[in-house]
């Protein structure tokens, strides 16, 4: 590594303006890639945040060439797309330029309006890599990850099951109920997708209840004695 071309910290590639890159060429931080002007990108010559694909100007795109944001397929320039050459939102096919009205929730056609109305939980936002610093490092992650040292960490790349279901376990009570306002909530659908059982939680907050109104019951008789 050339420090001397290097302007951030902990480089592993070359003219880097930002820090702890692994590629070369990139202006911003925790590239993987190279070419990048955002951040925590895998790929290359993306123009934005956190991308896993290639030539990317929007952000959290998984595909190559895209212009929108989230879009999970190829040269797309509108939004949360699934699949390729799309103009619209929200699409799961090729080549279209209107935004569905309706979309697959627990895989039950629904009003796009029902899902972005529904007060949805924070722990469903979650982040699949986080940058592990070398203070923080297990010996087998050091030996799995070579370049550590210049980097001053790595990039860890999470279960996503693993990392849904630390999301859930750091929410609060409250946070957690929320997911029973997602339209058509199938609880045996949401384990097969996150690994999560709500169902025991509702089993768990319905004992206590008993308790709790039980617990009422027994102090009202003893104030009555």
């Amino acid at each position: 590594m050339d420090d001397r071309i290097n302007t951030g910290n902990c480089n592993t590639g070359v003219c880097n303006t930002g820090d702890h890159n692994t590629g070369s060429f990139n202006t911003g931080d925790y590239n993987t890639g190279g070419c990048n002007t955002g951040d925590h990108n895998t790929g290359y010559r993306n123009i934005g945040d956190c991308n896993t694909g290639y030539h990317n100007i929007g952000y959290c795109n998984t595909g190559d060439h895209n212009i929108g944001y989230r879009n999970i397929g190829d040269f797309n320039t509108g939004y949360h797309n699934t699949g390729s050459w799309n103009t619209g939102n929200c699409n799961t096919g090729y080549f279209n330029t209107t935004t569905p009205d309706r979309i697959n929730i627990f895989d039950v056609p629904t009003l796009k309006t029902d899902w972005v109305n529904c007060k949805k939980p924070n722990f469903i936002y979650f982040d699949l890599t986080v940058w592990v610093p070398v203070s923080k490092m297990t010996q087998q992650e050091k030996d799995d990850n070579d370049g550590y040292v210049n980097t001053g960490g790595y990039l860890k790349k999470k279960d996503y099951k693993e990392a849904f279901k630390e999301s859930y376990e750091k929410a609060t009570e409250e946070d957690r109920k929320r997911i029973f306002n997602i339209p058509n909530f199938d609880a045996d659908k949401f384990l097969e997708i996150s690994g999560i059982d709500v169902r025991i939680d509702n089993e768990i907050g319905a004992k206590k209840k008993v308790l709790i109104e039980k617990a009422n019951e027994l102090i009202k008789q003893a104030e009555q004695l």
